[in-house]
């Protein structure tokens, strides 16, 4: 039984090196993955800022959670739920970032499997490459967020164009 899986396996390895042992084939394979790479570099060094971002928030929140417990801070701080918003905010967008590196990393493998199987994969992965830029854009665009509500900070009242009009109308005065 094992002597007859070895040689029905024999037919089947020599034909993925047959299909690999080219060196322009294996080139070519390089070169097709070398833009994924970059992106899964690029996805990395957006995660690293998103994370530095949390630790930050996360930090903040427990010396004002330490404050309330000292009783020197209300228990509902406005920056504290400024700080949640953000948190929230920077989760979802670190969610997203990792489901793109991880479909990004499919790509990748996908793009070397074509080379030993015979089935045409092209358009699963392009679908993976689509779905690596749908997941990174939402995951920037929650970024993006999270870093307009810090830019506005804790109080905004009144929005920005209300307060334009407002200094407009009191320079008139």
């Amino acid at each position: 039984m094992i002597a007859d899986l070895l040689t029905s396996a024999v037919p089947v390895a020599s034909d993925i090196l047959e299909r690999t042992a080219s060196t322009p084939r294996v080139q070519q394979i390089v070169s097709l993955s070398l833009a994924p790479a970059f992106l899964l570099a690029a996805i990395g060094a957006i995660m690293n800022v998103l994370v530095s971002r949390m630790i930050w928030i996360a930090n903040r929140i427990e010396r004002i959670d330490d404050r309330i417990e000292d009783g020197r801070t209300d228990p509902q701080d406005e920056e504290r739920v400024w700080l949640e918003k953000r948190r929230a905010l920077a989760q979802v967008a670190v969610m997203f970032g990792t489901g793109a590196a991880s479909v990004i990393s499919l790509v990748i493998a996908l793009l070397f499997i074509s080379a030993w199987i015979e089935a045409q994969i092209g358009t699963l992965i392009a679908a993976c490459w689509i779905l690596t830029m749908v997941l990174l854009i939402i995951g920037l665009i929650y970024f993006f967020r999270e870093t307009r509500l810090a830019a506005i900070g804790i109080k905004h009242p009144r929005s920005p164009r209300k307060r334009f009009w407002q200094r407009r109308e009191r320079n008139r005065d």
